[in-house]
């Protein structure tokens, strides 16, 4: 039997999007032969993630939960909290309350914070030959981040290593190394900030946004203590993850593609679709995973009630269907709409804060440097499957 897809192949680190392609061409809805099945175009993953059939909640799942260290294991029972793993009227419960963080008015309240401290590191970067990930699109969300839920800043790095750990939980698979380096991480994690949440009941009410998380809402709805210890671990882990691979992918785009950087240079106003439009061509998260809880028709397929089904953004992404002549990066493309953050109930709360970040790096890289080049041509990425980003990017940047 020819195996279609299969997440440890060799051939789909060397180049998924030719993988993806193949597969969408072959069997774009795929039962595999280990039990779950995979989406490759995009409608169909349009579809699965704004179904009201689909489920996030992986925690209930034996299985799931099994190779993560078992249900009452540490990092289960603070999966089982998390916004990105609860449906219905408990996801809208907990989604409304942590949304106070990502109001519009708080969001542009951190633009010029987040001016300040790309300019700040940009200057100790400097020129010649640097890593873009390393002096810039690592320490630039962690900062923001950590002022955003007010970490203090000698913490920031530490806060960074435990949720590091514990977001290999959403990978498809989770080697015993994984799984011990997480459920050890959670507890450390999750006692440091009760701690820091008692000292700041104490005191004089902070105006940060952990404060906020902290409040009832003007219905008298209150996340609990535990909710938001979960709830703070995924933002801060998803509010640095997915930035660091959303800038570091996007200038890799944009040097392969020079031809892209040249137009983004002529006309700045283009800033806005060229974040869509590089999250669609290389996307931060390369999947989502749902659970049906009824059959669910996707065109001619019936996928069963209780399969899980992966949704590949990577795939979607590069979809000629979708997008003309999808493996050429226009910034001057029409409605992209990237899934890239998700679709449904489940986009990203945290996604207009993810494009502010990578777009005043992007400007400002630009506009203070007149050759951006790539300094290697042997690319290393992280073992994340799922959060896919790479771990150094060398540039040679002359002014």
């Amino acid at each position: 039997m020819t195996v279609l897809f299969d997440l440890n192949d060799p051939a789909l680190k060397s180049d998924r999007f030719d993988y993806y392609r193949r597969l969408r061409e072959t069997e774009p809805i795929h039962q595999t032969p280990f039990g779950y099945w995979v989406l490759t175009r995009y409608d169909d993953i349009d579809e699965l993630l704004r179904s009201p059939h689909s489920s996030s909640n992986f925690p209930a799942d034996p299985m799931w939960a099994m190779i993560r260290g078992g249900p009452t294991c540490p990092v289960v029972k603070s999966t089982s909290k998390w916004l990105l793993m609860q449906d219905g009227q408990a996801h809208r419960r907990i989604r409304r309350l942590v949304a106070r963080v990502f109001t519009p008015r708080n969001i542009d309240r951190m633009r010029p914070r987040i001016a300040e401290v790309v300019d700040h590191l940009i200057d100790e970067m400097g020129d010649g030959e640097v890593d873009l990930i390393a002096g810039l699109a690592l320490p630039m969300p962690i900062l923001v981040v950590g002022e955003l839920l007010g970490i203090p800043p000698e913490d920031r790095a530490k806060c960074r290593d435990w949720t590091d750990k514990v977001g290999y939980v959403i990978d498809p698979a989770v080697t015993p190394e994984r799984r011990i380096a997480m459920n050890k991480a959670e507890p450390e994690f999750r006692a440091y900030l009760l701690e820091h949440m008692r000292r700041r009941r104490e005191a004089d009410p902070e105006h940060d946004l952990l404060s906020v998380l902290m409040q009832r809402d003007a219905d008298g709805a209150q996340l609990t203590d535990e909710e938001i210890v979960a709830n703070i671990l995924l933002i801060f882990n998803a509010g640095h993850e997915t930035t660091v691979n959303l800038i570091g992918n996007g200038m890799l785009a944009l040097l392969q593609q020079p031809e892209a950087m040249l137009a983004l240079r002529r006309d700045p106003s283009l800033m806005g679709t060229a974040m869509e439009e590089l999250s669609r061509f290389d996307p931060p998260v390369q999947l989502a995973a749902r659970i049906l809880t009824e059959d669910t028709r996707i065109r001619d397929t019936v996928i069963p009630k209780g399969a899980t089904v992966i949704a590949l953004f990577d795939a979607a992404g590069r979809d000629p269907a979708k997008y003309p002549d999808p493996d050429r990066l226009d910034l001057t493309r029409d409605g992209v709409k990237s899934l890239a953050f998700s679709a449904g109930p489940h986009y990203c709360l945290g996604a207009v804060l993810g494009k502010l970040e990578a777009s005043t790096v992007f400007s400002e890289l630009l506009r203070r440097y007149r050759t951006i080049e790539l300094a290697t041509d042997r690319l290393t990425w992280h073992e994340h499957f799922n959060l896919r980003g790479l771990t150094d990017l060398p540039l040679r940047l002359e002014k």
